[in-house]
C-alpha cells in the first residue's frame, strides 16, 4: 500500500498504463491471428474487385445475417 494518497495516485496511473498496453498487444495478436484466418481461407487469393464486393456485401448484410445463409 502507498504510504500517501499521491503515491497511491501514481502507482494507480501506472497499473491503468501497463493495463492499455496489455490490450493494445492483445488486439495486435486478435488482429494478426484473424489475417492468418483470412488467408489460410483463400480469400487473399481472389481478385481484389471481387474480394471489395464480398467484404462490402457482408457489411450491408451483417454477420449474422451472413452466417446464418453460410449454415443454411
Amino acid at each position: 500500500m502507498a504510504k500517501t494518497l499521491e503515491q497511491e495516485r501514481v502507482a494507480l496511473e501506472e497499473d491503468a498504463r501497463r493495463l492499455e498496453d496489455r490490450r493494445r498487444k492483445l488486439e495486435g495478436k486478435e488482429r494478426d491471428q484473424a489475417i492468418a484466418a483470412v488467408e489460410k481461407s483463400g480469400l487473399l487469393k481472389v481478385e481484389a474487385k471481387r474480394l471489395v464486393a464480398l467484404a462490402d456485401r457482408i457489411k450491408t448484410l451483417g454477420i449474422e445475417a451472413v452466417e446464418k445463409r453460410l449454415a443454411a
